[in-house]
């Protein structure tokens, strides 16, 4: 079976003596000292002034949403994962969704302008696939209206533009680590920001507004453990070469597929990528849908990512007018990509693609 994505897992006897640490020193959680090392590298390896490991990449959203005091409005892509908009309702915002660019399907700051109203406190835009979003107009448009921008960078570990690492925009930038991503710690996921009193207000919002023997203020357990922390610290050295394994599988797609009848996302930014994900557009859905049949038969699980547009889901919110996303959804096929994908195997899922679509 070759489903979407595979988990890396490091040799076990690394895994087991961090354990064997956490046994010595019996602190599981609270901030331990696995915890506060993983944060410690990950700043260094990222580039980042303030990174806060937390349970996962959906609290982390909620929690940029509380340090940011974002109570009403927030401008999001209808093209992304379902977690960005639910944290938003979770938090009882009101997401209003601003259509997707129809070349790089990242959210369009010129649809992000015109949503804006009195009501409007927050843009939380994602880099779709690890592909970064228009980053200095998105930055010039919060700017001219005075809201807040956050960005969901879940898929962006490792990505830089222009040399600096993708977390560095936006006034908060979030990701996950959940076991599907290029960087992992089982699950998990961290907050980035380069204002100090963001980073205070983070520090004690994921751990129930705590510090010292004071509840300082409100607070949620955001917190993380240190076997997950200890599974991070495993993965991390070997990123560089998990990367470099995906961009070696990437290109052998380009190579092979046939273009004349698929599309992908285009890169508009100097950007040194992650190549998290090889999303595939097909002319129709009915197409990728005999792809998809052509593909399982095969034991070959791809994924309809993202699937269906968040703008049409009616527990979120009422439908917005998104036709480049109500268009592009229905079309979109991440295909198998993992750091020991037989190669071969590339060749027979390009095959079988090109076989049906011709």
């Amino acid at each position: 079976m070759i489903n979407v994505t595979k988990t890396y897992l490091p040799p076990i006897e690394e895994y087991q003596q961090y354990v064997q640490g956490i046994w010595q020193k019996n602190q599981l959680t609270n901030n331990g000292p696995l915890v506060q090392e993983l944060e410690s590298k990950l700043k260094e390896y990222l580039g980042v002034k303030h990174c806060f490991y937390v349970s996962n990449g959906t609290i982390a959203i909620q929690i940029a949403l509380k340090v940011l005091n974002i109570t009403k409005e927030v401008i999001t892509t209808p093209f992304s994962y379902c977690a960005t908009s639910h944290a938003i309702v979770w938090e009882n915002c009101t997401p209003i969704f601003a259509d997707i660019s129809p070349d790089d399907f990242c959210i369009d700051p010129s649809k992000v302008e015109q949503l804006i109203t009195e009501n409007t406190e927050a843009i939380l835009a994602t880099h779709v696939y690890g592909n970064p979003c228009e980053v200095e107009k998105l930055a010039a448009i919060a700017q001219k209206h005075n809201i807040k921008l956050i960005y969901d960078a879940a898929h962006a570990f490792g990505v830089k533009v222009n040399g600096t690492s993708l977390f560095n925009f936006g006034d908060i930038s979030t990701c996950s680590f959940h076991s599907t991503k290029v960087f992992h710690s089982t699950e998990g996921g961290a907050i980035f920001t380069d204002d100090d009193q963001l980073a205070y207000l983070i520090d004690s919002y994921r751990s129930f507004g705590h510090k010292s023997d004071n509840y300082y203020t409100i607070g949620i357990n955001g917190k993380n453990s240190e076997f997950h922390a200890a599974m991070g610290l495993c993965v991390l050295p070997k990123v560089k070469e998990i990367i470099e394994a995906r961009k070696n599988i990437f290109a052998l797609y380009d190579k092979l597929l046939n273009w004349e009848k698929l599309t992908k996302p285009k890169v508009k930014l100097p950007i040194e990528t992650n190549h998290a994900y090889y999303p595939v557009f097909f002319e129709s859905e009915e197409v990728l849908l005999k792809v998809r049949t052509a593909l399982e038969a095969e034991n070959i699980f791809p994924r309809r990512y993202f699937y269906p547009s968040l703008n049409t889901l009616k527990f979120v919110t009422a439908q917005s007018n998104c036709p480049i996303a109500d268009d592009v959804a229905p079309r979109a096929l991440a295909l198998p990509l993992y750091y020991d994908l037989a190669h071969t195997d590339v060749e027979r899922i390009s095959t079988i693609i090109n076989n049906t679509i011709s």
